[in-house]
């Protein structure tokens, strides 16, 4: 797939969207997710593709919006709500809009947008944007904890793990490793690892407290707080709950799984004072999500659940493992579209072989 995916992106996605082939294919269809994870701020300056791949800039969220207006049907939450739970027949081609994680940057850059667009969106927030304080995702702080360690060999006694800090790409794998071995621990535990580590390069406290010097940055990296969420609630928005505090459910033990899916339902409604009916699974693929956490979903008392892979419309839609468009900056409005129609996924399975989604019962 990666040998054509630039003559997809530059020539053959294009012209699928001008000649209209991708809308038509869409319109077999009832319900395609998208799904954000926010804007870049004005003035915030990209350093790491990656790590900022999942946030689009105003004008590039502006314009799929804005496709999306003329070519789709956007619905509400409310109104995919009763489509899960009262079999509502939704329009031809509609579309969810939902966003992830609940950075700041979707309070302050992202939402002005939808309501000039008149649209509604589903946003999932973390149980941590219930409290006063403004906090930063744990897993985007070891990243950048370990972007700031010296070159060297450190030893993880605590984890009984080597840590060979040499270029970007081998800090970003040894990044995910340690990922996966934190979810297997609750947040206090992890952030005690975190300090450790810390500790053991040889880091000045809080080495990730540039990322909140300036205001750009501060809306980049720091999550809402509880003023600056029921401030999203009260602008119209849905609130849904993406766990208490981030971590990888497959890695975790069912009573920690447990208590980041239930509780965060628990904790968001009292914020809120609505009811929180969605849960989004962190990280959302199927190796960060099994069956098991989707019977959780539904035991803990949400109507439907979403995961982050697998989406456009054709796709399987189960209430507790409802596949989504994940996009990225990278995305051309072409390639977008082709992602939206279900084109790209298909295609994508049809030359690899991968099965991108793999459902649950519906």
């Amino acid at each position: 797939m990666s040998l054509v995916s630039p003559l997809l992106k530059r020539v053959v996605y294009p012209f699928l969207a001008n000649a209209g082939y991708l809308r038509r294919r869409a319109g077999n269809s009832d319900l395609c997710v998208v799904t954000y994870h926010g804007v870049l701020p004005a003035g915030y300056e990209v350093t790491d593709p990656e790590q900022d791949g999942g946030l689009l800039s105003a004008e590039n969220l502006a314009r799929q919006l804005r496709l999306l207006k003329s070519q789709y049907r956007v619905v509400s939450p409310e109104d995919v709500l009763l489509w899960a739970t009262e079999d509502k027949q939704l329009p031809r081609k509609s579309v969810l809009l939902t966003c992830d994680d609940g950075l700041l940057n979707t309070l302050t850059d992202m939402a002005p947008i939808l309501r000039e667009e008149g649209l509604p969106c589903l946003f999932f927030v973390l149980g941590t944007s219930t409290t006063q304080s403004s906090q930063t995702l744990w897993y985007e702080e070891l990243y950048l904890l370990l972007l700031s360690a010296p070159r060297g060999t450190f030893f993880f006694d605590a984890l009984g793990m080597k840590m060979q800090m040499g270029d970007r790409k081998q800090r970003r794998i040894l990044w995910w490793s340690l990922v996966k071995k934190f979810s297997e621990r609750d947040q206090a535990e992890r952030a005690g690892y975190i300090e450790a580590a810390r500790i053991q390069f040889g880091l000045p406290e809080c080495p990730s407290a540039g990322c909140k010097n300036g205001d750009a940055n501060r809306r980049r990296f720091t999550l809402l707080n509880i003023n600056e969420l029921r401030q999203l609630a009260e602008q119209g928005m849905t609130i849904g709950a993406h766990t208490l505090n981030h971590p990888v459910l497959s890695r975790q033990t069912p009573e920690l799984a447990w208590r980041e899916i239930s509780e965060s339902r628990t904790i968001l409604e009292h914020a809120i004072g609505k009811p929180v009916w969605a849960l989004a699974y962190p990280f959302g693929d199927a190796e960060a999500v099994t069956s098991r956490e989707w019977k959780m979903a539904e035991q803990a008392g949400f109507q439907c659940a979403f995961m982050n892979v697998g989406g456009g419309f054709g796709a399987r839609l189960s209430r507790f493992a409802l596949p989504r468009v994940h996009v990225t900056a990278s995305m051309s409005l072409a390639e977008f579209e082709a992602h939206v129609s279900g084109f790209h996924r298909d295609l994508r399975a049809c030359l690899t072989g991968e099965r991108l989604y793999i459902g649950a019962s519906a």
